[in-house]
């Protein structure tokens, strides 16, 4: 695939959209099907590659979650949407160490992406580096909007060890 990924064309593209159609109502068997109707040479299109990930993840199937993050690293590296997955797939498999491994390396050339810096503060939190995991909770912070965040980090089980000092950064 050219480094300028362009965008499906139709019948593709209506094939994608009725997949995330599919999706929004709960029926990963339908959106699956969808995408099985996409042309063999464009199901490895990024776009495709970011739903049937998002199938997979529903139904928790982490081990291929893995191999098409993956994949989308290597096709579109330039999106963070391969990265932040491939990590938070690992994370699910109890890989963690693995997680952060993944997003290190690129946080940096995504600058804007708050998300990033938020799973790297949970990562942290759950590997038992609290002061790292603050430090990214308040990058996070900065990006995203204090209040949001917050809520956000209020719920989340990985950084349920931070709850307290939540509310002093």
């Amino acid at each position: 695939m050219p480094k300028q990924i362009k965008p499906l064309q139709p019948p593709d593209s209506i094939h994608l959209e009725a997949a995330e159609g599919w999706l929004e109502l709960g029926n990963e068997v339908e959106a699956f099907e969808e995408l099985e109707c996409i042309t063999p040479q464009m199901r490895v299109h990024p776009d495709v590659l970011k739903l049937r990930w998002q199938i997979y993840a529903k139904e928790k199937k982490w081990e291929a979650c893995v191999d098409i993050a993956r994949a989308i690293t290597k096709l579109a590296p330039s999106r963070p949407f391969g990265w932040i997955h491939l990590a938070f797939s690992l994370h699910e498999l109890k890989r963690t160490k693995e997680a952060k491994e993944v997003l290190l390396p690129v946080v940096d050339k995504f600058p804007k992406e708050f998300l990033m810096r938020y799973n790297l503060a949970c990562y942290e939190c759950q590997l038992g580096n609290l002061k790292e995991s603050k430090a990214w909770l308040e990058k996070t912070f900065e990006l995203a909007g204090k209040n949001e965040v917050k809520l956000m980090a209020l719920n989340d089980k990985d950084l349920e060890p931070l709850w307290r000092k939540i509310g002093e950064i």
